[in-house]
C-alpha cells in the first residue's frame, strides 16, 4: 500500500472513529493496522470521497452497533441505498416544485 493511500485508509478510520464517539459517547476498539486493509479495499472499489460519504451514510441509518466489519462487508448494498435516496429526494423536490408551479397557475 502506498504511502499516499495508507493516509487515506488511516483518515476513513479515524472519522468512523469520530462519528462512532459522537454516536455512542465511547470510542470503538479497533485495530486500525488490521483495518487499513479492508477499508483499503473499500477505496479501492468506490473511491475515496464516496467511501467518506458512505460513511457519514452509515451512521444515519439505524444499525445496532455499528460494526466496522458489516461496513467493509455490505459497503456495496450501503452504496445502493445512499443512491435510491438520493434519487427519492429528487424525484420528491420534483414533484413538489410541480405540485407548487400548478397550485400558482390555478390562482
Amino acid at each position: 500500500m502506498a504511502k499516499e493511500d495508507s493516509k487515506l485508509t488511516y483518515s476513513l478510520l479515524s472519522l468512523y472513529e469520530t462519528l462512532y464517539t459522537q454516536k455512542y459517547s465511547k470510542k470503538p476498539r479497533i485495530n486500525k493496522y488490521k483495518e487499513k486493509w479492508a477499508m483499503g479495499d473499500v477505496i479501492d472499489s468506490i473511491g475515496f470521497d464516496r467511501a467518506k460519504e458512505l460513511l457519514q451514510y452509515y451512521f444515519k441509518v439505524t444499525k445496532q452497533g455499528h460494526p466496522l466489519q458489516w461496513f467493509f462487508y455490505n459497503f456495496d448494498r450501503l452504496d445502493d441505498m445512499l443512491l435510491q435516496s438520493q434519487e427519492d429526494e429528487l424525484r420528491r423536490k420534483k414533484m413538489r416544485e410541480a405540485t407548487k408551479k400548478m397550485v400558482e397557475e390555478r390562482s
